[in-house]
């Protein structure tokens, strides 16, 4: 992982934790194998032909919480890596981990009380819904491409806000220290964050092409379907309700990104690809709409209206990274100045130029754009009072102290002036007394697209970090159905070396948990397994089962498919 870590820009490590696998309990590896059981029992029948292999191609194992390393380590065969996080992570970040071919895995473990959904990204989603999949090639290579899609798309200070308020009631969700006042302001926090939404954004439409395919897409035929998508994946509950008539199948198109998203409540509708080539083809349709890709005034305007930090590139490669507050145009229509606040980075090719960095320029920025009439840079000289007039009617007038040559291969120049004037109309937009005006030479705006330029000199921006949940504190009573859970897991190792185990040990076990934790089902749905497994008498544990599911509506169905499971065969 130190290699892997070393690789990674310096702004993505600090999102990158130790897994610390020590930290899972044994309820918290019966957890995950109850579930893997389930996937796999299920998932073997529904889900995309790839799924199952990739399982075994990515070293995940039934019986234990995975390793990430290991995954890691499987995952090189494929030209990917896997890191752990911890729970949500800036989106920003997250596709910029996947374009450099890294699956970051959240590393926390869902509780039982979350077994079939959980509101945190988790380890069971992450590695046992994603990562399988990544070892088909052609979903590996539309991943890399809607990660380097995804990281030019235009993320406004609404979704920044509404990312925070989601990742804050994930995590106090998941602390169990937290309170029922906390989770419920949580809760009202997010309800009015999301009413306040007043556009969708560049960023929300590839949220929703990546909630409808990589999260929750089907694939195949349209009348049976195959299940691709994580989140369906990781998810019994939700993969055996989405093949059902309760939920619409339509074709995938990009109309996908028009069809917002409840992630507390089951789709009503899901898309279907044809294959996996054809995730490309709708996303390739998807950029041919986005800034990055339309520049002008339309990549302007998106940039306005999201008030975040977005970069606009002139057809020079000059680079312009901050909060665009406005731009002015020509008669034409054309831009003719642009005019950002707060702290500006002026870049060429992805680096930030030498001189104006956003602690340079903390309090705005503002440049000129278009043709200039007669000018000839060759004519221009360090001292000498210039004036330039473009053929939008800007004027900017002052003495030249620098003539900046970014590029030898290119006409990307800074020109500063001191003593300058800048004026368009009867607008001011320059004066002497405002110190040294340093403008960016480009006839058009090429390109408009998310965040700065250079991300790692620009450094932090209006993002969040991930939040570190507060390892639980466990009572003891938790620590002895720990140790419980660790009996039987030490029992099954035992059975698969010697395949052999007493009925009067099985018994013990089941009247010493009978005693202490009777109604933790669980415990008696691995008991019961090993009894069939055995060929010893397994009726004590089913009628306990089968008591526990008549008195308990909400964990029914889990007992009952607990049951299923101990009967099949792996």
């Amino acid at each position: 992982m130190v290699i892997i870590m070393e690789r990674l820009p310096s702004h993505l490590q600090k999102y990158i934790v130790k897994q610390d696998y020590e930290k899972y309990t044994a309820l918290d590896h019966a957890v995950w194998r109850y579930i893997l059981r389930q996937l796999k029992s299920y998932l073997s029948v529904h889900a995309h032909a790839s799924y199952l292999e990739g399982l075994e191609k990515t070293g995940i194992d039934i019986e234990q919480i995975p390793r990430i390393e290991n995954i890691s380590a499987h995952l090189e065969k494929f030209g990917w890596r896997a890191l752990p996080v911890s729970g949500f992570i800036p989106p920003a970040a997250f596709m910029e981990l996947q374009s450099l071919s890294v699956l970051p895995i959240a590393s926390d473990m869902r509780s039982l009380d979350h077994l079939l959904y959980t509101p945190a990204p988790d380890i069971v989603h992450e590695a046992a819904g994603h990562a399988p999949i990544i070892a088909d090639p052609e979903y590996a290579e539309y991943l890399k491409q809607y990660a380097q899609v995804a990281k030019k798309a235009i993320i406004s200070k609404e979704d920044l806000e509404l990312y925070e308020a989601i990742r804050e009631l994930s995590d106090v969700k998941e602390n169990p220290a937290s309170t029922p006042e906390e989770i419920k302001a949580s809760d009202e926090k997010l309800v009015r964050v999301s009413k306040s939404i007043s556009f969708t954004s560049e960023a929300s439409e590839l949220s929703r092409m990546n909630w409808w395919t990589a999260e929750y897409g089907l694939i195949g035929d349209i009348k049976k379907p195959k299940i691709f998508g994580a989140g369906l994946l990781s998810s019994v509950g939700e993969s055996q309700w989405c093949l059902s008539d309760n939920v619409k199948k339509i074709p995938l198109s990009l109309a996908c990104i028009h069809q917002s998203y409840d992630i507390t409540e089951p789709q009503p509708q899901l898309y279907v690809a044809r294959d996996f080539k054809h995730l490309s083809e709708v996303l390739e349709e998807l950029s041919e709409t986005m800034a990055y890709k339309l520049g002008g005034r339309q990549g302007l305007d998106k940039a306005v209206q999201a008030e975040s930090v977005n970069t606009v590139e002139l057809n020079t490669g000059l680079q312009i990274s901050g909060t665009l507050k406005k731009y002015l145009t020509d008669a034409k229509g054309q831009p003719a100045y642009l005019q950002f606040v707060g702290p500006t980075q002026l870049c060429f090719a992805d680096r930030e130029i030498e001189g104006h960095a956003n602690t340079y320029h903390k309090d705005g920025y503002g440049t000129p754009v278009g043709n200039i009439l007669n000018f000839s840079l060759e004519s221009l000289q360090i001292g000498q009072i210039a004036s330039l007039n473009y053929e939008s009617g800007v004027q900017v007038s002052g003495r030249l102290t620098q003539i900046q040559k970014v590029s030898e291969t290119s006409k990307a120049v800074v020109l500063s002036f001191e003593n300058a004037t800048a004026q368009f109309k009867d607008e001011i937009l320059f004066r002497p007394e405002w110190g040294i005006y340093d403008i960016v030479l480009g006839e058009d705006v090429s390109s408009v697209f998310g965040g700065p330029a250079d991300r790692v000199a620009y450094g932090e921006f209006d993002d969040f970090v991930a939040k570190r949940v507060p390892p639980p504190q466990y009572s003891e009573n938790q620590k002895k159905l720990f140790s419980f859970y660790q009996k039987l897991r030490d029992l099954r190792a035992d059975f698969k070396k010697s395949g052999s185990i007493s009925a009067s040990t099985l018994q013990e076990q089941f009247q010493t948990f009978k005693a202490h934790s009777a109604n933790e089902w669980l415990l008696f749905v691995e008991l019961l397994e090993m009894a069939i497994k055995a060929g010893l008498a397994e009726d004590d544990f089913k009628n306990h089962l089968q008591s526990l599911a008549a008195q308990n509506t909400k964990h029914r169905p889990l007992i009952e498919e607990g049951i299923k499971l101990a009967y099949e065969k792996f």
